[in-house]
């Protein structure tokens, strides 16, 4: 990644952009979490959302470890 604020953010927003075209060849869709991980290095508001994203999925994990009965490595 670039060291400079300014390219973090361009490259950020043009992997999104990129990402909504996944249709088109070469393009994919996984070009927009890829660009909103980029952004989140930036952006406090993409930051916090990237942030509840990841308590939710280990929330998400463990309930469904506890009604399996397992137990759920750290």
């Amino acid at each position: 990644m670039p060291r400079s604020r300014v390219g973090r953010i361009i490259i950020g927003v043009l992997l999104v952009v990129g990402g909504i075209l996944g249709f088109l060849p070469i393009l994919g869709f996984w070009m927009v979490p890829l660009g909103l991980l980029v952004l989140s290095q930036d952006l406090p508001y993409v930051r916090r959302q990237r942030r509840r994203l990841a308590v939710w999925w280990v929330r998400k994990r463990r309930a469904r470890e506890a009604r399996r009965g397992g137990t759920m490595r750290p």
